[in-house]
Order: C-alpha cells, then structure tokens, then sequence
C-alpha cells in the first residue's frame, strides 16, 4: 500500500454511526390500520419501537352509557369489525348475566350463535392470513382467502342482511332465525372449505420464501406472553393451550368435539412468527370441526327469552363475561341501575394487549422483519382504539 493511500484509509473504529428516527403509519400499508409506530433504528437494524394509538378513537365505551341496551349491541359491531358476531355475543352474554340464572338462552338460539361465531372465525382468520401473505410477497394467497371469505359473507348476508356489521346477536338469543336454505348453503361451504385449507398450506406454509421471512422471526416467549395479557393465536403461538371454549366453556362449546392448536417451533424458534401463522391455519379447520356438528345437532324451538320483551332493563347488578374471539379474550364488564342505558361498560379488547408487547420481541429485527412481526399480531385497530 503507497504512503497515500494508507493515509487516506479509515479505521473501522473511526466510523461513527447515527440512530434514526422512522415514523411507519398511521398511513403504512403494512400496518393493518391506522396504526403509527416509531421506530428507532441503526441503520436496517430495529433498537426499539413504540406503538402510537388512538387514530380510531370514538368513544365506544361512551356511547354505550348513553343510549339504550339494545341500541349498544350496534356499537359493539364496530370494535374487531373482523370478527362482530364475537363482540355481539360477548356483550350481550355481560347484560344477560345480570339477569342470573333465571334467565335461559333457548337450545336453537344457543347453536345458532355458535355456528355464526365459529364462521365469523374463520372468515377473520382467511382474512389473516391472505393479507399476512401480502406482507411478506406473496399475492396469491390473498386473492384465494378472499375468494373463501366472501361465500362466508354472502351466507351472513342471507341470515342477518350484512356482510360486515351485523348486529345479529341479540340480549336473549338472536334477531332473526335461520331456515333450511340457509343451513343447506353452510353445509355446502363446510364440505366445500375443507379441501382448500391444504391450499393455504401448499401455497405459504411449505414456501421457502415465506418460511424465511417469519420463521425464527418475532420471538414471544412464554412469560412476556403472559407478562403483557397476550391472548389468542399469538398466545398459544408461544405454546400455551389457553382457550376459554375449553378452560371456561360458555354458551354450548362443551358439547363439541375440538383441539387447541398451539405453536411447536416446527419450522423456527418457538413462539415466532411463523407459528403464529399456523396457530391460525389449524384453528380455521376446528371452527369448521364445530360448524359441521352444530348444523348436525341444531334443534328446533324459540331463538329468543321470554324473559326479554320489548324495551331492556336489566336488572340493577354488575357483571363481567369474556369469550375467546378471533384475536384473544374478548371482555365486557357492565354495571347497570335498572334502566334502560347502561350505568357504566368496559371492553377489554385482546388487540390492545397484544399490540403491547410489539416493542419486547422487535428489538434487534430487522426494519422488513418488523413488518412481519406486526403482520403476525393480526391487530384490528377498532378494538384497539376504541
């Protein structure tokens, strides 16, 4: 080396770097809502993030102590909008506990609730994962979930006359109820979807590139899991069987026969990404499990209490229920004065906990990885904010 050059090279050790300030949203394609979130980077290099909240926020919880009971249920549509027939039947199961033991759900209404939640299921998880598969390059698999979740949607739009925001699910049973026809078109998307789930495995889960892309990414240990109130896919992704249609049966899930589909590090790290992808994958064919047995086993009889008439005045009580929705344990707690509006409502959204722990298990990532990491959260902002 000549005299000059040696005095024009540069030691690595006088290389000197500058950390980053990246604002991702609340306008990012990849953020699956109006979600911002501040990274701070090192180059590609995530070193942290925050979550920033509160762009969908309308005062859900509010509303619901300022018009009737009955009038509520329509509020609850709009928090996971993914998965409503949930958020239905959670608030209506707060303002039916208040009533106590003398209020019954008539058998018909009970697994009608069931076989719609259970769809409206797997329609949020085909949703998950096609646009999951959007994240990280791969097209296909989108326009297939959709093509899936639209017979889904056209099946709700015949029982309830919606496709999104349903309304359906009512304090005392439901508000309209299902006839042969309708239980003939669910019949034949059962026997119609189960093949295509071995689609979805083909075309994502044994693709090299989507296997790199997730696997060994986003690790969420166990404790942190817990740590921060993770619920759902993304807490049985790090292993934990944890589902209230199994620990704490509500409605009828006692009478059906299903499996808790839990991550095992198959492909990565246990706990990343990737399994909390397939979480979803298997649980889409157990809600089909659950369909399949209650179109078979469905009574005939009322959908509705007697108990509840006209105008709703739940009793003076307070009552706290919470079910296992698309995206964790869905909570309700209602306080009521024996009127027809509500004293007080709170929601414990899952979407909310498990947006929480983005910045624990995306540190050291890389800026596209925590594309990915968020994609595997599955977030609805609509519960998040509120």
């Amino acid at each position: 080396m000549s005299s000059d050059s040696a005095t024009t090279a540069v030691n690595a050790g006088d290389l000197r770097t500058e950390e980053m300030l990246l604002n991702m949203g609340p306008q990012h394609p990849a953020t699956h809502g109006v979600l911002r979130v501040m990274v701070r980077t090192d180059g590609e290099v995530v070193l942290d993030c925050e979550p920033h909240v509160g762009y969908l926020h309308r005062c859900f919880e509010k509303h619901c102590e300022s018009v009737t009971t009955l009038q509520s249920v329509l509020y609850t549509d709009r928090l996971d909008y993914l998965t409503a027939m949930g958020n239905n039947w959670g608030f209506c199961m707060a303002v039916e506990k208040l009533w106590g033991p003398e209020l019954v759900i008539p058998e018909r209404a009970e697994y009608i609730r069931v076989i719609c939640q259970e769809l409206n299921r797997i329609a949020s998880h085909l949703l998950a994962i096609g646009t999951y598969g959007m994240d990280v390059g791969a097209i296909t698999p989108f326009l297939y979930c959709f093509r899936e979740r639209e017979k889904i949607l056209t099946i709700f739009e015949h029982i309830c006359g919606q496709r999104l925001n349903y309304n359906y699910i009512r304090p005392g049973g439901v508000a309209y109820d299902i006839d042969d026809a309708m239980l003939g078109m669910i019949r034949d998307f059962c026997a119609y979807f189960g093949p295509k789930v071995d689609e979805y495995d083909d075309l994502l889960s044994t693709n090299d590139i989507f296997v790199h892309r997730t696997a060994h990414v986003g690790v969420l240990p166990v404790k942190t899991a817990i740590d921060y109130g993770c619920t759902g896919p993304v807490l049985r992704g790090s292993g934990v069987a944890r589902d209230l249609r199994k620990d704490q049966p509500y409605g009828i899930y006692e009478r059906f026969q299903f499996n808790v589909p839990v991550g095992t590090g198959e492909r990565g790290t246990l706990g990343d990404c990737f399994d909390r992808y397939m979480v979803r994958v298997r649980e889409m064919r157990e809600s089909l499990r659950i369909v399949e047995q209650a179109v078979k086993g469905i009574p005939g009889g009322e959908i509705r209490s007697t108990k509840i008439k006209g105008k709703i005045r739940p009793p003076k009580g307070e009552a706290y229920t919470r079910i296992e929705n698309s995206r964790g344990e869905l909570g309700f707690y209602v306080v009521s004065e024996g009127k027809e509006v509500l004293y007080r409502v709170k929601c414990r959204a899952p979407s909310f906990h498990n947006i929480s722990v983005l910045p624990a298990i995306s540190r050291g990532a890389m800026v596209a990885d925590l594309i990915a990491i968020i994609g595997s959260m599955d977030i609805v902002l609509g519960e998040v904010d509120r």
